[in-house]
């Protein structure tokens, strides 16, 4: 029973450090993913990362992008697909470009530093999903471009990070087409499920005599797309924001939101939550750490300037694009899973993994203050000044 001093400790922990940000001005999801370092290996050691942690962050983050498309407005989601589209491939090139410049500088070789710059145009927006909802913001023009310009960022990155594994990794090589030809397929299959197969499944189970029948459906859907993106190489994440778009097409968008909502925020979202802060250790990093403070820096002033450029090119104001390039700069659990993928296909050096590791979760911390701050009204009259 010892996981379940773990789920009580996390739980426990979780809403007084999330109380604790509120009170001292900053969103909540930055006391929960700090409580996760603070629990984990990197200080008190009281949490570790296991199978279960592990599958129950997995369902977490799955229900925390599937809530976001249920509240999703999908009229300024399709207003806002060309802002998505080059907020996405800004918020890579840039990255792209600052990474490998940082690589070389600190002496990589050329496929280390081309890895380096993949690694750094990944993106999570779940953290900044949390921060929008917290705000109410994530049907704003702003929030549906985020999101948008997330799954055009998912894309990109996979087949980038394809590219250089087939000429430079040590695994297998990767066929470009039958990659681009999997995701094709992933987005044909979820629209035309999403028109056709979503709102019979959901009306057909909702006369049924058990309990939360609709509920369950949506789970189904919820997971059942997320495992399909998985086969089609895209992140389970994108899956999950798709079932939700489809679910919350049909009528009964509200009385799933509102049961699912209740157990992913008290029982799954925290321990998501806390498993990025339990990837932190300090072990071998103090040589590196002029590396990582570069690192830091250039990973956010890219994504900021990448992603609010291609914004901004495509109509938005400046404070916007500000507000949007800096909803792009979390790399969250993305970027861990492009880490440990290139660790073991030889484009990671090993020595650099610990530092590595520790910049993604730097920027997954600094997303929440920053994207909170900037959408205060202080900032908005002073853009308006400028």
């Amino acid at each position: 029973m010892e996981f379940i001093l773990v789920l009580v400790l996390i739980l426990l922990f979780t809403k007084l450090a999330g109380a604790l940000s509120v009170r001292l001005g900053q969103p909540a999801v930055l006391g929960k993913l700090l409580i996760g370092i603070v629990l984990g290996p990197a200080v008190l050691g009281w949490v570790q990362d296991s199978d279960f942690i592990h599958y129950m962050s997995e369902i977490g983050v799955l229900l925390l992008m599937f809530i976001a498309g249920l509240e999703t407005d999908l009229a300024q989601l399709k207003r806002n697909w060309k802002s998505a589209f080059a907020v996405a491939v800004g918020g890579i090139m840039l990255p792209f470009l600052g990474g490998m410049a940082v690589g070389e500088w600190f002496g990589f070789d050329q496929h280390h530093a081309l890895f380096l710059g993949a690694l750094l145009s990944a993106t999570s927006v779940s953290i900044s999903v949390q921060v929008l909802q917290e705000m109410n913001k994530l049907n704003s023009p702003e929030g549906t471009t985020i999101l948008g310009a997330a799954v055009v960022d998912d894309i990109l990155v996979v087949i980038l990070l394809a590219l250089l594994m087939s000429f430079f990794g040590t695994g297998e090589a990767v066929s470009i087409s039958l990659l681009i030809g999997k995701k094709v397929l992933f987005f044909a299959v979820a629209i035309l499920a999403g028109w056709l197969l979503v709102p019979r499944l959901m009306k057909g189970f909702a006369p049924l005599k058990v309990t939360e029948a609709t509920v369950t459906a949506a789970l189904v859907i919820c997971f059942g797309f997320a495992y399909f993106a998985e086969m089609m190489g895209m992140a389970g994440i994108i899956g999950a924001f798709a079932a939700g778009i489809a679910v919350g097409q049909t009528p009964f968008r509200h009385t799933v939101d509102t049961k699912v909502a209740p157990v992913a925020y008290s029982l799954f979202v925290p321990v998501f939550f806390v498993s990025i802060g339990l990837s932190v250790t300090f072990d071998g990093a103090g040589s590196q750490i002029p590396f990582m403070i570069v690192l830091v820096i250039v990973s956010v002033l890219a994504k900021l300037l990448g992603g609010g450029l291609g914004a901004r090119l495509t109509g938005f104001s400046t404070r916007s694009a500000v507000i949007i390039g800096t909803g792009m700069i979390s790399r969250g659990e993305v970027a861990l899973i492009i880490a440990s993928t290139g660790l073991a296909s030889g484009l990671l050096l090993p020595e650099y993994f610990t530092a590595v590791i520790i910049v993604v979760i730097a920027t997954t911390l600094v997303t929440p203050p920053l994207l909170k701050a900037v959408f205060r009204e202080p900032v908005r009259r002073l853009v308006k000044k400028g």
